[in-house]
């Protein structure tokens, strides 16, 4: 409990710092490289951003679920999952993405690399009965309104 509290103040700190320097203080100099998911609601129609740890993959994103090994699923996974067409910031930049979960093949693939920009995750994997999802933001072409 105490872990995610830490944790829960570090985002909450990094979320000031984003909107002090619009975008151009970066974790990545400091952890690990981290975008902001926007989300909606699925059921309150909010939206929301949340700072999430990510790896490039090419022209790929991909995201963990991990919620920091807690036994349920973030919030933002079941908002994301119920509306999948978003827009995730990286810095200053916008960027129009589409989520999917990885299937088990590509989390496989992918997890020794995620483990390299976060090593917690093989912890929160262990804390947790839940397989923690691998999500994978693909680019999309951003729809004129």
């Amino acid at each position: 409990m105490k872990g995610r509290i830490g944790l829960r103040a570090a985002w909450a700190y990094h979320r000031i710092l984003d909107r002090l320097t619009g975008g151009r203080f970066r974790t990545d100099r400091f952890y690990a490289p981290t975008l902001w998911l926007r989300t909606v609601g699925r059921t309150s129609g909010i939206v929301r951003e949340n700072p999430v740890v990510y790896l490039a993959d090419n022209e790929r994103l991909v995201i963990v679920a991990s919620n920091a090994g807690a036994d349920e699923d973030p919030a933002w996974l079941r908002n994301l999952m119920a509306a999948p067409e978003t827009f995730v910031r990286v810095g200053r930049e916008r960027l129009a993405v589409r989520a999917r979960l990885a299937s088990p093949e590509e989390t496989a693939g992918l997890w020794p690399r995620l483990l390299k920009i976060n090593p917690a995750f093989d912890g929160y994997r262990a804390r947790t009965t839940r397989p923690i999802p691998v999500v994978i933001l693909e680019p999309r072409r951003e729809e004129a309104p």
